[in-house]
């Protein structure tokens, strides 16, 4: 991929409104690839939040609207990309949802508040630039 292919940002249009997410190619770059090539390629497209948790975070990516599904443009998963330099510090952090190490696919989320307990176990691919409001307006949708 080339470096123009690289978009630093993705927006997602939710039905509450858009959220533009800036992506941290240096730290993630496989990772980026995979949010950034779904997205283009409208994978993401008519899919739910399907988990919602208040004052933590909410999660997104998977097509069949479980929690159970969804799968990379690598195949079916791939490996972590965790840095150190990247934490879980505060509330708009964008990272990958996984069942264990090296287990990424499309699903991700999007935290409402510190949640450092998640650091070294998801990789941090990138932040709420613009849409906070939207994303405080996602988390009160009782799922």
């Amino acid at each position: 991929m080339s470096l123009s292919d690289k978009a630093p940002f993705v927006m997602l249009e939710t039905s509450m409104g858009k959220i533009c997410l800036e992506l941290y190619w240096d730290h993630a770059p496989k990772t980026c690839r995979n949010f950034s090539e779904l997205a283009r390629r409208g994978y993401y497209n008519g899919t739910i939040f399907h988990r919602i948790i208040a004052d933590f975070m909410i999660q997104g990516g998977d097509p069949t609207g479980t929690g159970r599904g969804g799968a990379s443009i690598y195949g079916d998963r791939f490996a972590d990309e965790i840095t150190e330099k990247l934490k879980h510090t505060g509330a708009g952090i964008l990272s990958m949802a996984n069942a264990g190490p090296n287990t990424n696919g499309s699903q991700f989320f999007i935290t409402l508040a510190p949640t450092q307990h998640l650091d070294g176990k998801h990789t941090i691919f990138g932040r709420v630039a613009a849409g906070m409001k939207v994303k405080r307006s996602v988390s009160c949708v009782i799922s």
